[in-house]
């Protein structure tokens, strides 16, 4: 194994040391509202889950959620830990199909105390993919989106970039069921769409990203951040502005730019096992490749939580829809994630897809040429099914071995092109804290 391959295992292992040397999970009464029984039995309310601040950027899962992470208390303020690292091995059948062993990884150190009348967080994600997948993709058969050395990203997924979020968040309560919220970011993630997909439990096996992903939830890194926030009770609306621009090849370095797009979201958790969202976008610029073209993209989720004896079972339902405000181009994403957590140390999941892909796919490798226009043509669906099991006993760190497989719905369109069968499997090797 490479050292860079293997970097963010020690890294995880290393930060997980030092906070496990004098971890706690007590937390101030007043601290973010909650109480130690809260954090051991989860947030009780919708606020209560925004205040926890568990998840990346705004966004929000059913309360019941599990939220595993270290905590500590240093003075005034609550330090938190919580990440995961995969080694994977891919290998992919079919005349596009490729192999390949690389690094999925993210970590977020995160600080939290009051400040005034409200409470202040400090959270940072990074993520050491830019070294750990190499030539700026690993394979994943009729993927699409962003570039890698100035051509389009066809059959791979690109890396996340090293900051995957600089944020600073602040909560005021203005009575006992409403909460007036405020986040700002370099790098962050503004209200829309889902959790996104490396962050969600529904997905917290899966080492692989949705096909589904640019018409989803790919705001989720995004330059210049700034959102505000209303939650009465278990309702919340959201505005966001940002810069639209996707994220450059460089994925060492904070990009910006100009508050050019902006969002909003509507979020219900109705009951603490649901949660339902809805957002719209315009999104200016979003690919290098099309500078003149602006998105507008629409999602609709719904995600269904059940604590269980012994582990937790968590799904999901999920729209994307993006058109082009340059010729009304439209495409579509559909996906259903669930994850079962059985007898502590089991995991099985899945992960159906049907989305629409653009002509990009017939390019392969090939540069665009001049006169290319991108457009919908067609549908592919996707079928992941995997398992894994926990092993080992180390204090607060969960290493797991597993695998999961994917076979595809091929159009007649792209059958010459890819075969009629094609598969994809991972086998894995997943460290994350617990």
């Amino acid at each position: 194994m490479k050292r860079r391959q293997l970097l963010p295992f020690f890294l995880l292992l290393s930060c997980t040391a030092a906070f496990a040397q004098d971890s706690s999970t007590q937390i101030a009464p007043d601290m973010s509202g909650m109480s130690h029984r809260h954090m051991e039995m989860g947030p009780q309310s919708l606020i209560e889950f925004i205040v926890q601040h568990s998840t990346s950027g705004t966004d929000a899962e059913p309360n019941s959620t599990p939220s595993p992470m270290i905590m500590k208390m240093e003075g005034g303020w609550m330090l938190m830990f919580h990440g995961e690292a995969f080694l994977n091995e891919i290998q992919q059948t079919g005349p596009r199909g490729s192999d390949k062993f690389f690094s999925t990884n993210w970590f977020m150190p995160m600080a939290q105390r009051k400040f005034g009348d409200g409470t202040l967080t400090l959270r940072t994600m990074l993520s050491l993919e830019p070294a750990t997948v190499t030539e700026r993709r690993y394979p994943e058969l009729f993927q699409q989106g962003e570039t890698a050395f100035g051509q389009p990203i066809v059959d791979g997924q690109h890396p996340h970039d090293f900051f995957m979020e600089l944020a600073a968040l602040y909560d005021y309560k203005v009575g006992n069921n409403t909460l007036l919220s405020f986040y700002a970011a370099p790098m962050g993630d503004p209200a829309m769409g889902p959790i996104a997909y490396p962050h969600r439990a529904s997905a917290s096996e899966d080492p692989i990203a949705p096909l589904g992903h640019h018409l989803e939830d790919s705001t989720h890194i995004a330059a210049d951040v700034v959102t505000a926030g209303l939650a009465y009770r278990d309702f919340r609306i959201e505005g966001s502005g940002f810069h639209g621009r996707e994220p450059d090849e460089n994925r060492w370095n904070i990009n910006s730019g100009a508050i050019d797009s902006w969002s909003t979201r509507v979020t219900v958790n109705p009951a603490r096992d649901w949660s339902a969202q809805y957002s719209l976008a315009q999104i200016h610029s979003p690919e290098a490749l099309a500078p003149g073209e602006d998105l507008r993209r629409m999602t609709a989720s719904l995600m269904y939580n059940r604590p269980i004896h012994t582990g937790n079972w968590n799904s999901m339902l999920l729209w994307g829809r993006n058109r082009s405000l340059q010729n009304n181009n439209v495409g579509n994403g559909y996906l259903l994630e669930s994850t079962l957590n059985f007898m502590s140390r089991n995991y099985a999941w899945t992960r159906i897809e049907n989305v629409d892909r653009t002509n990009e796919l017939l390019l392969g490798n090939n540069p665009e040429p001049p006169s290319f226009a991108e457009k919908y043509f067609t549908r592919v669906q996707a079928y992941t099914f995997g398992y894994d099991r926990e092993v080992g006993n180390i204090p607060h760190l969960a290493t797991a071995l597993g695998g999961q497989i994917t076979w595809y719905g091929v159009p007649v369109a792209l059958q010459q092109i890819y075969g009629t069968h094609p598969l994809g499997g991972v086998v894995f090797l997943c460290a994350r804290i617990k």
